[in-house]
């Protein structure tokens, strides 16, 4: 299918995105089509100098927002403002690591795409200690082969990587309603799912580079729960629509609720250390998630 035109989108946020626009920059270039590359800064308090460099690249702008609008607000407003009717959206964190990677969405487009997902893959080299919570999780949690994705398309959804029809994008859009929290792409997934839009899954993936703390993951974690108790509370996510919420409404008032909440309020400190380690065990992360989900709910 011949594409009209592409709108390649990245939200960022105090980080350098210079070398993903420039990478991204080539790529478009060799192929005959129209294009842009759009970047809007969410009002960082001290922007990176090297970001003026994309206003020199042919059709790529970079600008810095007046204020600071969240991560649903300046994707939706990146999609308003776009010039083109499909759309390809990237975490400013990310590295194309593939010469073929937008050739690779084009080819995959057919008249009746709605949504596609080129997936994420993490450094195979293990980084440093204080890393290695959200590096294990990346790994065994987000890095997924096509084959597994599909088995559950719409929570296998990350939208670090994806391409979108602008059409079906209206459709949806981010809830810009809800707290600056976390669970913004399962709300966004989820309503795909409602809506019966497809999410077709691709081998096309970036490298996830921002690797936070697993200090600050744990804390982002925590954040990422509140927000899942939050949305099933007002009916945004039905709670067997996610992993988690589903295991802690089902136990919540029997033996096994009371008992993973003893353990929680018990070993909370131990099991913190463990995450906190250069050895973190993700079963004791998603007992942790679980007693953190409970307790909190109960409180």
């Amino acid at each position: 299918m011949k594409l009209q035109g592409l709108s390649i989108l990245i939200p960022t946020y105090q980080y350098n995105v210079f070398p993903l626009v420039q990478s991204l920059h080539a790529q478009a270039e060799k192929l005959e089509i129209e294009f842009e590359i759009c970047v809007f800064d969410d009002a960082s308090p001290t922007p990176v100098a090297e970001n003026e460099a994309i206003n020199t690249l042919k059709e790529a702008t970079y600008t810095i927002l007046e204020k600071n609008i969240g991560r649903s607000a300046i994707r939706n407003l990146l999609a308003e403002k776009a010039a083109f009717d499909t759309l390809l959206f990237l975490d400013a964190d990310t590295e194309v690591i593939r010469p073929n990677f937008i050739e690779a969405y084009t080819e995959a487009i057919q008249p009746d795409t709605q949504i596609i997902y080129g997936g994420i893959v993490y450094q195979e080299d293990p980084p440093q200690t204080d890393q290695m919570l959200r590096w294990q999780y990346g790994k065994e949690r987000e890095a997924l082969t096509v084959a597994e994705r599909q088995k559950e398309p719409h929570l296998r959804f990350l939208t670090l990587n994806f391409l979108i029809k602008k059409s079906v994008f209206a459709l949806l859009r981010f809830n810009e309603e809800i707290p600056n929290l976390r669970h913004e792409d399962t709300l966004f997934a989820l309503d795909a799912k409602k809506q019966q839009i497809n999410v077709q899954h691709i081998d096309n993936p970036v490298v996830h580079l921002g690797l936070e703390s697993s200090e600050v993951f744990l804390r982002k974690s925590n954040e990422s729960v509140d927000a899942l108790q939050l949305f099933v509370k007002e009916g945004l996510i039905n709670a067997n629509e996610t992993a988690l919420s589903k295991k802690a409404e089902a136990i919540k008032n029997g033996l096994s609720g009371h008992m993973v909440r003893w353990i929680y309020r018990t070993f909370k400190k131990r099991m913190e250390h463990n995450l906190l380690s250069k050895k973190p065990s993700l079963f004791i992360f998603d007992i942790y998630r679980l007693g953190y989900y409970l307790e909190t709910k109960s409180t």
